[in-house]
């Protein structure tokens, strides 16, 4: 098993082992950032809409909706993707907390499936990424699973055998 450390750079499915980690930089979330994603998904319900009498929500604070985490936390790896992911092709997911207006955000990731494809020249590469807060409460766990591109070297020598 290898850590990557924090990544700021895009990673080839020869980087991606059974066990590789790896990390993202962290991002806090804004009230603006709420705002502009429920105003542009259309999730105008009281819960991130309505400040007034929020007795009857059964979560306190400022939450923000799962999706909107699930963007951000995908907005967070893209370093690790960028240019070398091909296609998004699945994705579990699994809320464990809420995730609130000022709270900052971090993505773990660990490679947990890697395979070539069957003609061998992209891999198919699932993770888990544990998307955690700073006070290192985990909040969502989603699994992904990208086609992901090999180095042109190793695609070339693998189509020509």
């Amino acid at each position: 098993m290898s850590d990557l450390g924090r990544l700021s750079c895009a990673l080839y499915f020869e980087d991606c082992q059974m066990g590789t980690t790896w990390r993202s930089a962290g991002r806090t979330i804004l009230e603006s950032d709420l705002s502009t994603f429920i105003n542009f998904a259309w999730f105008h319900e009281d819960l991130f809409t309505n400040l007034h009498d929020r007795s009857a929500n059964a979560i306190a604070g400022r939450p923000v909706p799962l999706a909107m985490v699930l963007a951000m936390s995908e907005g967070l790896i893209l370093p690790s993707i960028d240019g070398t992911g091909l296609a998004f092709l699945n994705l579990e997911l699994d809320a464990k907390a809420p995730t609130c207006v000022g709270d900052t955000i971090f993505v773990h990731c660990e490679v947990v499936e890697a395979r070539l494809t069957s003609k061998g020249d992209r891999g198919i590469v699932r993770t888990q990424n544990t998307v955690k807060n700073a006070k290192g409460d985990t909040v969502l766990v989603y699994r992904p699973q990208r086609l992901m591109k090999l180095r042109a070297q190793s695609a070339r020598t693998v189509n020509e055998d």
